[in-house]
C-alpha cells in the first residue's frame, strides 16, 4: 500500500492556479496581457534618477502610479522594512492570492511553499545612501520570500534561489519538484527584480551589453533584428502559484493550464557567453522535452530569452534549429523583453505568465521591433503583430550569465 501511495504522489500534475504580473506595461496581469497583446513597449526614458551621465538612458519602469498603489496594500512599518522591489513582489503575490481567493485557512500551512528567484532587493542608491535601522532588512537576500511567509503564517520552506536571469525560472521548477515529490500542496513561485540604477547601468554599459538607442526608447529594445545593440534593463515581478491537482480539484480553483516538466543545466563554459552554436540551450530544450514526456512535435510555441544581444539571439535560434530541425520554422517563436525589457530575476516568471497566457487564449504575443531581419535569424519571431494560433504545448527559455539556463514546459491542461 506504501508503494501505491508513492506512485500516485508522483503521477500528481502540478497544475497552474494563480498567476500575476508587474511590469511596465502594468500593475496586473491583465493590463500587462492586453498591452502585450497590443504590441506596446514600456520602454521609456529613466526618471527613478537623472541618467544624463550615462550611455544607457532609457529602461522599462513599472509605472509611477505603484507607489501609491502599493500603499494600500502594506502597513506603514513594512512597507518602510522594505525596498521598491520588494513592495513589488509582495503586492504582486497578495493580489494574486487575493485575485484567486485562496484561504489558506482551509490549508496544512505548513505543506504552502515560497519559492523566488531573486539576485538582489534593489538595495541601491535609487533607495537612498543614507544608514537606518531598516538597512539590513532592506538588504536581506531572503526578505522577499520571508514578507510573503510571513502574510500568510505558512510554515512550509521558504527561501530565494540565484541564478541571474533564470532565477524565477529555477524558482518556479523547484516548486514543480516540491509538489510532485509529495512535500508540498501548493507553491508561490516566482520573483522580483530591479537593476535601474547608476551603479549597474554604468558596469553593464562597460561590458558593451546594454543597447544605447537613447533617442527613439520604445523602439530600443529588439529581439532578433539585424540592428539589434544590447538588451534594455526591465523592472517588475511576477507570481505563479503551482499546486497539486488533487488539492486544485478538491476546492474547485481555476485551472490556468499544467507545468508537464523542466530541465535546468549548467553550460560550465563561460561566466558571460553561451556555449557556441547554443549548444547548451538545445541541451536544456531537449532535457526539458524528455522530463515531460512530450515529443518535440508536439511544441506549438517557444517563449525566446530572446534578449537582443549579438550571441544570445543568435545562439538560441541556432539551438532552437538542433533540437527541431525542419520543423523549427513551423514553431512560432517570440520574446517579450521586445516590450518590458529584461526584468533579469523576475524574467522567467513574467514570461512564464505570458507563457500560459498564451496556452489559455491560443493568442501569440509578438516580437515587436524586428523591422529589420537577420539573414542568419530565419525563424519565425511573430514580428510586430499578435496572432491567433491553437496551442497546446509551450516553451519557455531563460538562459543566464553563469550558464544557468532552464527551460519550462507548459501544457494546456485537460
Amino acid at each position: 500500500m506504501q508503494e501505491l501511495f508513492i506512485v500516485q504522489k508522483m503521477e500528481n500534475k502540478v497544475l497552474i492556479t494563480g498567476m500575476n504580473i508587474i511590469s511596465s506595461l502594468g500593475l496586473n496581469l491583465k493590463e500587462n496581457w492586453e498591452n502585450m497583446v497590443q504590441g506596446k513597449s514600456g520602454v521609456s526614458r529613466i526618471t527613478l534618477f537623472d541618467p544624463s551621465g550615462l550611455e544607457t538612458q532609457i529602461a522599462a519602469q513599472v509605472p509611477e502610479n505603484f507607489d501609491e498603489y502599493a500603499a494600500g496594500k502594506i502597513k506603514k512599518r513594512q512597507s518602510r522594512q522594505m525596498t521598491r522591489v520588494t513592495r513589488m513582489c509582495f503586492v504582486c503575490a497578495k493580489d494574486t492570492v487575493e485575485q484567486e481567493h485562496i484561504d489558506f485557512e482551509q490549508f496544512d500551512k505548513s505543506r504552502v511553499a515560497v519559492i523566488l528567484g531573486v539576485v538582489n532587493t534593489g538595495n541601491s542608491s535609487v533607495e537612498g545612501t543614507e544608514v537606518s535601522r531598516d538597512s539590513i532588512l532592506k538588504g536581506m537576500n531572503n526578505a522577499m520570500a520571508a514578507w510573503v511567509s510571513l502574510e500568510y503564517g505558512l510554515t512550509g520552506p521558504s527561501y530565494t534561489v540565484a541564478t541571474a536571469c533564470s532565477s524565477s525560472a529555477y524558482a518556479i521548477a523547484l516548486g514543480y519538484d516540491l509538489i510532485k515529490s509529495g512535500k508540498a500542496d501548493m507553491v508561490i513561485a516566482g520573483g522580483a527584480d530591479s537593476i535601474i540604477n547608476p551603479e549597474e547601468i554604468a558596469g553593464f554599459n562597460l561590458l558593451y551589453a546594454l543597447s544605447t538607442q537613447n533617442d527613439k526608447p520604445e523602439k530600443a529594445s529588439k529581439p532578433f533584428s539585424a540592428d539589434r545593440d544590447g538588451f534594455v534593463i526591465g523592472e517588475g515581478a511576477g507570481v505563479m502559484i503551482l499546486e497539486s491537482e488533487q488539492s486544485a480539484k478538491a476546492r474547485n480553483a481555476t485551472i490556468y493550464g499544467e507545468l508537464a516538466g523542466y530541465a535546468l543545466t549548467s553550460e560550465a563554459y563561460n561566466i558571460m557567453a553561451p556555449r557556441k552554436n547554443g549548444e547548451g540551450m538545445a541541451e536544456t530544450m531537449e532535457k526539458a522535452l524528455k522530463d515531460s514526456n512530450i515529443d518535440k512535435h508536439e511544441v506549438d510555441y517557444i517563449s525566446a530569452h530572446g534578449t537582443g544581444t549579438t550571441l544570445n539571439d543568435l545562439y538560441e535560434t541556432m539551438a532552437i534549429k538542433t533540437v527541431f530541425g525542419d520543423k523549427a520554422g513551423n514553431i512560432p517563436v517570440s520574446s517579450q523583453k521586445s516590450m518590458i525589457g529584461h526584468t533579469v530575476g523576475a524574467a522567467g516568471v513574467i514570461e512564464g505568465v505570458i507563457t500560459v497566457m498564451t496556452i489559455k487564449n491560443n493568442l501569440l504575443t509578438p516580437t515587436i521591433n524586428r523591422d529589420n531581419s537577420d539573414p542568419d535569424l530565419d525563424l519565425d519571431f511573430v514580428p510586430n503583430v499578435s496572432r491567433q494560433a491553437g496551442v497546446k504545448v509551450a516553451l519557455s527559455n531563460s538562459f543566464a550569465f553563469g550558464g544557468h539556463n532552464a527551460t519550462l514546459v507548459f501544457r494546456r491542461y485537460y
